[in-house]
């Protein structure tokens, strides 16, 4: 071989060798994920990631979604506003367009209230003919694919969130219209879902059963029992975690667990209503039946409820529970799916709220506490000589032109409201970026910062669809 013609050879051969040397070693290679499992924390923004973190684990630690080797700033901004409410934050993820405030996965469409009913219940459509389209979701297409899926959350079944996954409505004030939506074969019953979302969990029966002016106030006025319903359908129906766990594979499964309104707060859950890492593991153990994989939503919902009630202490118990959650999921996905090669699990926020973390407290300091000194140790003082608490709200209904001292006793009580700056009668979402972390299959593509509705487009892309 002479030593013109080798270099060009060696050239040649790299040449050859080099498509396969990259796909192997670029991080950013989608593999097709057969399950995706998408952590919605409602409300869960970078400061309430931060002081969660340090009361759990201190300064040093980490939450188990913090772990995972992806990360990337998400913009939430809505098709309308600067500032985005839960429904098109979610819908975005959820269908990959920006929508309006207030509306559930639908393209262009104005919200419009329902109407109240006879017995005063908002269950009257008046969303008016041709007011947008539905938009298909990720969790639609997942089943149209003949996967199995599910959607699950601390809120009401119907609330934005998860209504979001299986539901197209022009205001997510409907729960009584998003409740038929998701009951298979009866009116006004979602197509999309094909034979029926495999696994629902949440709270709010009173959608989805009969009015009765002594036991069900906030019934439905049209006087049908959905849950006898799914159970005509083949759904095994559950009311506690008791009869959550019972509950057979190779069925579909709705669990509702809350007569009305939302699952409690965690650091008040009453006896029978399962904590989020328990419906997390069981409708696991339902969907990964399917040799086809699933997708699964799973919804912290109450850490927003916490943080509009300017109660931070349940707020971080919450964003606590959540990550516990993922924990389970991951662990059980692992023995599943060794190495997640087939499994996709992203965790993000919807929006942020307007708290903040303030002052110069020195490390250590109970983050739920007063601010105390670096050097001393000593109560910090603002510019009126009044002591003050290391976590704040930028608006909200708690602020005084004449403040007093806030103690250690007053800060670290399960009730005490948080103080604000701009009074509101009640606190708003933020507007800024919102953190996204994702481990498994296709979870290289993740990095940066990216317009909420890339996340769509990345986890149908992971599906291979």
């Amino acid at each position: 071989m002479t030593p013109s013609r080798f270099p060009v050879l060696l050239l040649a051969a790299s040449c050859a060798l080099a498509p396969s040397v990259a796909a192997a070693a670029s991080p950013d290679a989608a593999p097709a994920a057969k399950n995706i499992i998408f952590f919605l924390g409602d409300g869960m923004g970078p400061t309430t990631i931060t002081a969660a973190r340090i009361h759990r684990y201190k300064e040093e630690g980490l939450l188990h979604f913090e772990r995972m080797e992806r990360s990337a700033r998400i913009k939430t901004y809505s098709n309308d506003a600067q500032t985005t409410d839960s429904a098109p934050s979610m819908g975005a993820y959820m269908t990959g367009i920006k929508i309006n405030n207030d509306v559930i996965s639908m393209a262009d469409a104005k919200p419009f209230g329902p109407r109240k009913d006879a017995n005063g219940n908002a269950s009257i459509d008046a969303c008016p003919p041709g007011n947008g389209r539905a938009a298909a979701t990720i969790l639609e297409l997942a089943k149209a694919g003949g996967k199995s899926v599910g959607a699950i959350t601390t809120t009401e079944l119907t609330h934005a969130t998860p209504a979001s996954t299986f539901s197209h409505v022009c205001d997510r004030d409907m729960a009584y219209q998003i409740a038929a939506q998701v009951v298979p074969g009866g009116a006004g019953y979602n197509p999309a879902l094909k034979d029926g979302v495999d696994v629902l969990m949440g709270g709010g029966r009173n959608h989805f059963t009969p009015f009765d002016a002594a036991r069900n106030p906030a019934g439905r006025a049209d006087g049908r029992d959905m849950m006898a319903e799914f159970a005509a359908r083949g759904y095994t129906v559950a009311a506690n975690a008791s009869q959550m766990q019972a509950a057979p594979k190779g069925r579909k499964f709705v669990g509702i667990y809350s007569d009305v309104s939302h699952l409690d707060y965690a650091l008040a859950r009453r006896a029978g209503q399962p904590a989020l890492a328990q419906m997390t593991s069981k409708a696991i153990d339902l969907l990964a039946a399917n040799p086809k994989g699933f997708f699964l939503m799973v919804e912290g919902g109450k850490i927003d409820h916490a943080l509009h009630d300017t109660n931070v202490k349940n707020a971080l118990a919450e964003t606590i529970d959540f990550d516990d959650a993922i924990k389970t999921a991951l662990d059980k996905m692992e023995a599943l799916d060794p190495g997640l090669r087939n499994t996709l699990l992203v965790v993000t926020a919807d929006h942020d709220h307007t708290i903040v973390m303030n002052g110069y407290a020195r490390r250590g300091n109970p983050i739920l506490d007063i601010v105390r000194n670096v050097g001393d140790g000593a109560a910090a003082r603002d510019a009126d000589g009044k002591t003050y608490t290391a976590l704040v709200f930028g608006n909200g209904p708690n602020r005084s032109h004449q403040r007093a001292d806030v103690d250690s006793a007053q800060a670290l009580a399960d009730g005490y409201h948080q103080e604000t700056g701009v009074r509101l009668t009640g606190e708003t979402h933020g507007g800024g970026d919102v953190k996204l972390f994702a481990t498994g299959a296709g979870a290289g593509v993740f990095k940066g910062t990216m317009e909420n509705t890339k996340v769509f487009h990345l986890m149908k892309a992971a599906f291979g669809f």
